[in-house]
């Protein structure tokens, strides 16, 4: 039986959806092409007529795993609190996908960390846009600072297994991100 041009489409994203979740929680050795399929409700068969490989899936999982734009200008206090949550933190296969996948990056092929630096270019761009500072240097220095300790923190929160540790870390951050932008605004 013949699949339509838009089944193709809405299996492709389907698998790519799957992919994402699955990448997050486990990383990409742990996850197989038939894990995949299988989360996307089809056959491990019909993978290679979607992609040319494991390596072709991730790279394009990734790009499609940029981040969610806002509808409107949000602070970056509001990101912050948003981000560095616990319920952020607690939700591996819908969260960031940089904190969840950047360590693994570092040791694919070239599509896949050149799908990464896009995201986190995107994601710098958005944070330049809300960040403190009297110029774009000021801004974009933020920005990196800012972007880096959430990611870090987020990933530490998650590394712990002494959920006291793990929320101070969340909290800490928060505080002193609050903080960071408090004094650049005086």
């Amino acid at each position: 039986m013949r699949v339509s041009r838009k089944q193709v489409e809405e299996n492709k994203r389907t698998i790519l959806e799957a992919a994402g979740r699955l990448f997050r929680e486990r990383g990409f050795e742990s996850v197989t092409v038939t894990d995949v399929m299988k989360a996307a409700g089809l056959t491990h068969g019909g993978f290679y007529g979607y992609f040319k490989s494991k390596d072709d899936l991730i790279a394009q999982t990734l790009a499609e795993l940029q981040p969610e734009t806002s509808p409107g200008p949000v602070s970056l206090a509001t990101i912050v609190e948003r981000y560095l949550s616990p319920e952020h933190r607690d939700d591996f296969g819908n969260g960031c996908a940089i904190a969840a996948l950047a360590p693994e990056v570092i040791r694919q092929p070239g599509g896949a960390r050149s799908e990464m630096t896009a995201a986190l270019k995107h994601r710098l761009s958005r944070f330049v846009r809300v960040a403190p500072g009297d110029n774009d240097a000021d801004r974009r220095r933020a920005a990196i600072g800012s972007w880096s300790a959430m990611v870090g923190a987020l990933i530490l929160a998650r590394m712990s297994d002494d959920p006291a540790l793990s929320n101070e870390i969340l909290v800490e951050t928060r505080a002193w991100l609050t903080e960071q932008q408090s004094v650049s605004d005086t």
